[in-house]
């Protein structure tokens, strides 16, 4: 299961290779359906990406730094920088295809 982060470390778990980071509520349906998909994810490419999620309610402050307005919202970060973004719940095959592109 991907780690939960906050911003006392976000920066540091996102600084290096490619990172996709998970922007959830614990009330959000779509949310609970994208975890076993992360889940997934990270069990076959756990070697190409590292994968952590980030509770909204909680870091208020990362969800505001980011702009992000809902959730299930899925960010793409390369070396700290970010590349791309989803929102919503994001089939398996999707996100594949994302993350080796």
């Amino acid at each position: 299961m991907a780690e939960r982060i906050s911003k006392t470390n976000f920066e540091e778990k996102i600084a290096g290779g490619k990172v996709l980071v998970d922007f959830y509520s614990d009330s959000c349906v779509p949310c609970k359906r994208q975890n076993p998909v992360l889940s997934n994810l990270e069990e076959k490419y756990g070697e190409k990406i590292s994968i952590f999620k980030v509770n909204s309610n909680f870091d208020s402050e990362l969800a505001e730094k980011y702009s992000v307005m809902a959730a299930p919202t899925l960010i793409l970060f390369e070396n700290g920088k970010e590349k791309d973004r989803k929102t919503g719940f994001q089939p398996l095959e999707v996100l594949e295809e994302w993350i080796n592109n």
